[in-house]
């Protein structure tokens, strides 16, 4: 396994890629609501700011700013997967648990994403919802910050989800439209 250190900056704004396990699937639109409030959850624990997002079917990217003095974008990250994750399994596994240990049998597995994962680990909140790792890209200027929004905004086009921004539900570029942001 590679040893593999994220760069580290207080206050940094970054461009991130979270990606679903299955990279044909629809959940994060199909279950939007879980992922926005496991968000909402997140940034009451650990503010930040979101400069753009966009929920694809199947990855996100979004651009964030952290506060000065403050480099902890990947326990956000964290939270944020493993809080979606356990949403969408948390109710399966209750369901399950114990189911086969009444008789002496074996724990009880559930089929996530094609993958069987045992209650335990969806208990901690992972299902296997999520690739494992996420792609981190630290911005480094008012040009690549420009160019990281854009690309938030148009990648539903790229995908040929739609034909312009606007037509896509799930993306920043509704509440910024008009607006010049620029990193703090």
């Amino acid at each position: 396994m590679s040893a593999y250190l994220r760069p580290k900056v207080p206050g940094a704004s970054l461009f991130l890629t979270l990606s679903l396990a299955d990279r044909g699937a629809t959940t994060l639109v199909e279950e939007v609501e879980a992922l926005r409030a496991a968000v909402r959850q997140t940034l009451a624990e650990r503010p930040f700011r979101i400069d753009a997002w966009v929920v694809m079917p199947d990855h996100m990217h979004c651009v964030w700013t952290l506060p000065e003095g403050d480099a902890a974008y990947s326990l956000r990250v964290g939270a944020i997967k493993a809080r979606f994750t356990r949403a969408l399994t948390g109710a399966q596994a209750r369901t399950v648990i114990g189911a086969g240990r009444a008789e002496g049998g074996p724990q009880p597995k559930l089929t996530i994403n094609g993958g069987h994962r045992s209650t335990s680990k969806l208990r901690k909140g992972d299902g296997r919802v999520w690739q494992r790792r996420f792609w981190e890209h630290h911005i480094r200027g008012p040009e690549d910050f420009a160019s990281c929004l854009r690309y938030c905004w148009a990648d539903p086009v790229t995908h040929g989800l739609v034909e312009h921004p606007r037509d896509w539900p799930f993306s920043s570029w509704h509440r910024d439209v008009g607006q010049v942001l620029v990193p703090a």
